[in-house]
């Protein structure tokens, strides 16, 4: 029954490649802008003293909390899956993920040895219980992310007009706490309190752009902070990033449209071998177990497996178009 295994895991990967386009942001990020655009902030930017600012910030919150809790959430790689939980705009300590992913992992092997008495299906249930968690994170800050940059527009008009009636900055952005939905004004009331406790602006929107990475964000944030530094008409300059910011949501819609066959062809392509192996096995029984337990058709099956993974990657890497 290993071929039967090695299909189960087929199906497993392929739904998993094509799924993840459902957890992309709006826009499809490009690595190089946002390169560009950190190196230009780091240019205009104390780095040195909003590290500082996040360190004090982390120790206090580990002050808060238990020996045994402060001990876990000190460990390796915890400040990153932090700030990870941070952007999803959730408030779980990252040793309770932790935790939860180590006991999902073990429910997995121990559902899939007593189910089946196979080592192959207990790790995979198992690798699928302990990457539930971080999944999930990474579906909800993607979702922020998205219902961020779909509100920003609208935001930068708050400040724009603001900025034209007179309003000064730090003004703007309690309006847009006030005026404005989740995430884009709790995130912006963040930034006037940070302000309004003493921070500088340019350590307070680094910490904007830090809960949410996102090349508009970080276009905006440089808008600003060049402004600081050289002066002009920050009203003029939103108006133009508003503009690009929303000719981009156009294109990208313009887009989707075009490039839906596509992915209808993936889905297509990725799904109707699998499909037709479980209608053979319903409707034929006798036909396949010859291929399953043969040891040249399991290598057949992982050869297959292989290719097909290899041609539903591909497929995403032309389909994804950055805007």
């Amino acid at each position: 029954m290993s071929g039967m295994w090695i299909f189960l895991t087929l199906v497993f990967l392929a739904v998993f490649l094509l799924a993840q386009g459902l957890v992309i942001p709006v826009f499809g990020e490009s690595r190089k802008m946002r390169k560009r655009l950190l190196a230009r902030l780091e240019s205009v930017s104390a780095s040195g003293a909003r590290a500082q600012v996040a360190s004090l910030l982390r120790q206090s919150y580990l002050q808060k909390l238990s020996p045994l809790e402060r001990s876990l959430e000190t460990l390796p790689g915890m400040d990153r899956l932090a700030r990870l939980i941070e952007q999803t705009g959730h408030a779980t300590p990252a040793y309770r993920i932790i935790m939860l992913s180590a006991a999902g992992a073990a429910a997995g092997a121990v559902a899939g040895w007593l189910s089946t008495r196979v080592w192959f299906a207990a790790l995979l249930l198992a690798l699928l219980a302990a990457s539930a968690p971080f999944l999930k994170i990474l579906r909800d800050r993607a979702r922020r992310v998205a219902k961020f940059e779909e509100q920003l527009p609208e935001a930068l008009d708050v400040i724009k007009r603001a900025l034209k009636a007179g309003h000064p900055f730090s003004q703007t952005l309690k309006l847009i706490a006030e005026d404005m939905d989740a995430p884009v004004s709790s995130e912006f009331e963040l930034v006037f309190t940070e302000i309004n406790y003493g921070s500088d602006v340019r350590t307070a929107m680094l910490g904007l752009v830090e809960r949410v990475p996102s090349v508009s964000v970080m276009a905006f944030i440089t808008a600003v902070l060049v402004q600081k530094e050289t002066g002009g008409n920050l009203a003029e300059t939103l108006e133009r990033i508003t503009a690009v910011i929303r000719g981009r949501f156009k294109l990208h819609r313009r887009v989707r449209t075009l490039s839906a066959e596509g992915r209808l062809s993936a889905w297509i392509l990725a799904m109707v071998p699998l499909v037709l192996f479980v209608i053979i096995w319903f409707t034929t029984p006798d036909y396949l177990p010859t291929l399953l337990k043969h040891p040249l058709g399991s290598r057949l099956i992982m050869g297959a497996a292989v290719l097909a993974i290899l041609g539903i990657a591909w497929i995403r890497r032309i389909i994804r178009i950055q805007v």
